[in-house]
This record gives C-alpha cells, sequence and structure tokens, in this order.
C-alpha cells in the first residue's frame, strides 16, 4: 500500500490535449506520413479469417505509382470503358459541387458541403458494389448519387427544398434521400447511418437475400457511441456490410488527433472487434475500388463485414459555413502528398492511351454545361430564397402511416391561425411566397 509521503514524491498528472501539428500561418509538411510503394501491399483472399490479417489495418493499399501506372495484386484490371465512366462520374461530382457551391453563396440555398479530393471515396466505392446494394452515407457523399446516374435535377430540387423536392423542404440541403436509388436519408446526428447499415444488413441476411448494405462516416464520427454499437453488432452476428471510415484529417474545426487519430489507425479499431480491416489510399480510385470490391465480395459470401479506413484529405472547407483558415495551415491541401484523383485517374488512362489532355478539356466543358442546365431546370421549380414552395399542411405528414389526434389538433390550430391572420384568399401566403 502506497503512503502518503510515497505519493508525494510522484509528478501531478496532466491532461493531454491534442494539437495539429500544423496552425494558421505555418507551412504543412507531411513528410512524417510513411506511404508505401504502390503494390507491395498483399492482397489476402477475402474468406481469409480476420485475425490473420490484422497487419492490414497499419499498412496502405495503392494501386497507381506516382506515374499513373497500376502495379500490384489489388490492381482491379478494370476494363478502359469503365475507367473513362468513373474519371466522368469523378469530374461530375466535382462540377457539381461547383455550381451548387455558387448557388449557395448566391442565396439560392442555405447550405451546401463540398467533396473536393474526397470524390474517390465515394464514386470508386459505388462503382464496385451492386446497383441494388443500399447506401448508407454520411453528408459529403453525393458522389454515390452520381456514379449511379441519378438524376441531377432531383438533386438539386432537394437542395433548393422547393416545390419539386421530394423531402418536401424537410430536411436540410445536401441530406439527400432516394428508395429507389437504394440511397438512406442523409442524417446530421453524426454516425447514426452506422447502426442502421448494419441492422439493414443484418435484415438481409436473415432473409436469405443478395443485397449487402455499405455506410460511411468521417474519422471523427467513430468517437461516436453509435459507431462502437455497430461494429460490435456487425462482428456478432457476422452482418453483410461494408464500414467505411473517410479520414480526411479535420472536422469542422478540430484535427483527426481528438478521435484518436494521433495513436493508431482508423482501421485499426476493427482488430479490436475481430473484424476484416483495411487502410486505402483514398486518392487513389482504384485502390478504393479494389478494396471495396475485396470488401463486398467478403460480405456477399457470408465471411462477415469489413471496415474500410479511406486515407485522403479534405481539400476546401468543411461547409460553406466554415473557414478553414482560421484553423489550420492554408497551404496543406497543397502539400498533401496523395495527390488528387481525378488527376490520378486521368494520368492512368492517359498512359494506357485511352485518354488525352484534350479529351479531358472537351468532358470538363461538358460536364459543367450539363450541371448548368440541370440547375436552371431545378431553380425553374423555386430556389430557397424564394420562401415556401410546400402546401403548409404537410409539415404534419408523412411521420406516421396514418396521422395520429394531437397531430391532427394541431394543424386545424395552425390552419385557424393562418385563416384569422390571412381572412381572405388574395392576403394569404401561398406556395412559393415568403411567410
Amino acid at each position: 500500500m502506497t503512503s502518503e509521503t510515497e505519493r508525494r514524491n510522484l509528478p501531478p498528472l496532466s491532461l493531454h490535449i491534442p494539437e495539429p501539428n500544423y496552425r494558421p500561418g505555418d507551412t504543412a509538411d507531411f513528410s512524417n506520413i510513411e506511404i508505401p510503394a504502390a503494390g507491395i501491399t498483399p492482397r489476402p483472399d477475402s474468406a481469409a479469417p480476420a485475425g490473420t490479417m490484422r497487419e492490414m489495418v497499419y499498412g496502405l493499399v495503392r494501386v497507381l505509382d506516382d506515374d499513373g501506372v497500376a502495379v500490384g495484386p489489388w490492381d482491379p484490371r478494370l476494363k478502359p470503358e469503365r475507367l473513362r465512366a468513373m474519371l466522368r462520374a469523378l469530374a461530375l461530382t466535382r462540377a457539381f459541387d461547383e455550381r451548387m457551391f455558387r448557388a449557395q453563396r448566391q442565396g439560392k440555398t442555405s447550405f451546401y458541403m463540398k467533396s473536393t479530393g474526397e470524390e474517390a471515396v465515394a464514386v470508386a466505392a459505388t462503382f464496385a458494389l451492386d446497383r441494388e446494394d443500399m447506401c448508407f452515407p454520411s453528408y459529403r457523399q453525393q458522389g454515390i448519387l452520381i456514379a449511379r446516374d441519378w438524376s441531377l435535377v432531383d438533386m438539386m430540387n432537394q437542395i433548393y427544398s422547393n416545390k419539386a423536392d421530394r423531402l418536401k423542404g424537410r430536411q436540410m440541403p445536401i441530406m439527400y434521400s432516394t428508395r429507389e436509388g437504394a440511397f438512406f436519408s442523409i442524417s446530421g446526428n453524426l454516425a447514426t447511418q452506422y447502426p442502421q447499415a448494419v441492422g439493414w444488413a443484418m435484415a438481409s441476411a436473415a432473409k436469405g437475400d443478395t443485397k449487402i448494405a455499405a455506410t460511411w462516416c468521417g474519422e471523427g464520427s467513430t468517437a461516436e457511441g453509435d459507431f462502437h454499437s455497430a461494429c460490435m453488432f456487425a462482428t456478432v452476428y457476422r452482418a453483410p456490410v461494408v464500414l467505411n471510415v473517410v479520414n480526411n484529417q479535420w472536422a469542422i474545426s478540430s484535427f483527426a488527433g481528438f478521435a484518436g487519430g494521433d495513436e493508431t489507425t482508423f482501421a485499426a479499431r476493427a482488430v479490436g472487434y475481430g473484424m476484416a480491416g483495411l487502410r486505402v489510399d483514398g486518392n487513389d480510385p482504384l485502390a478504393v475500388y479494389a478494396a471495396t470490391a475485396w470488401a463486398a465480395e467478403r460480405a456477399r459470401t457470408n465471411h462477415g463485414p469489413t471496415l474500410i479506413e479511406h486515407f485522403t484529405f479534405r481539400a476546401e472547407g468543411h461547409s460553406t459555413s466554415d473557414d478553414p483558415s482560421q484553423y489550420r495551415s492554408a497551404d496543406e491541401g497543397a502539400h498533401w502528398p496523395l495527390g488528387d484523383p481525378i488527376a490520378r485517374l486521368k494520368l492512368h488512362l492517359i498512359g494506357l492511351g485511352e485518354w488525352s489532355e484534350e479529351q479531358h478539356s472537351a468532358q470538363d466543358l461538358e460536364l459543367a454545361e450539363l450541371v448548368k442546365a440541370s440547375a436552371k431546370e431545378a431553380e425553374k421549380n423555386g430556389v430557397l430564397g424564394h420562401g415556401m414552395h410546400q402546401p403548409f399542411e404537410t409539415m404534419f405528414e408523412d411521420v406516421f402511416e396514418e396521422m395520429p389526434w394531437h397531430l391532427k389538433e394541431q394543424s386545424a390550430q395552425m390552419a385557424a391561425e393562418r385563416t384569422r391572420k390571412w381572412p381572405d384568399k388574395q392576403s394569404r401566403p401561398e406556395s412559393g411566397t415568403s411567410v
């Protein structure tokens, strides 16, 4: 038993507060990051026991080398037309982001989040999944819908919360939802989609179906309880699900260290739960595709879940409400050592003789015009700044299959209040006007 005198000789306890390496005014230097050469990471059999591949969570799956050449056992050997389709989806996602960012600055919507630099995490992964596989995204995976050729106009209608918005103005912009697109409603509450994805996957398995689930969250969300509950259920029941962690180094104003990123990799969480884990170059579209295809095969053949950490970088602000220059080095994105996913896939295709700079420039122009035309079409249905676009009474609908008495009562009370305030139809606000 330690005496009071002996305890006095101990140094005082201190609390560790994580600090990023660079703050505003500093020059970013990522030379401390260990980046293995492309092609050297082994590819286990997708049916291998999780315990035999623990080293995978500390490495980095890479396919494209610095010259854009696909090397090593993870090369998915995709046909040129498939590669070109992936490149187009990546570029379209970026063009869509640029247009919607400007729309927010023009007051047409209140909020937007770009995925610049992270497009491969959503697009390449979606190319590796089946069209019917259910996706449970976070709020920076709009590339899933674009990779599935979803209507840009429908996405914009949801952003503008206009009269054609399938969500009837009830969601924040960028929190898309479409059952037909196998795209689960995005939630602003972090990590809620993780247990939902695992539950959906368990139900698919219980029914003897063939569809799997995939879900995404940011590295900061791994600190949420929902993340850990999902991992536990996924492991115990061998749920057919792919769990993606997008480690883009930053949350809205805090860096990955606050979620434990300084201590180990995010993929290493898989080891503690006894599930398969991969750490992937998130700026390498072929590596993301290959890792997702591997995890999907594992899930589809009843070998359980896989946790994939996509090691990438958030090139721009967290959202249109964020100014990253207030908390990080202004030039960090330019120094990120893993490059840009679009540029890397373009270089690969050019090296194969299947693409050219001229074709790429022409495609950029075509996609910019496509997004512009889609925006004009969506804006015919109204934009957020023009006021309410949905009938007033719809705010009480669609929560329950049959509206309960208390909502009927509230709806009648609000209708009476509106009639009292605007007794004649000419003075009462209608759809598309401010209230």
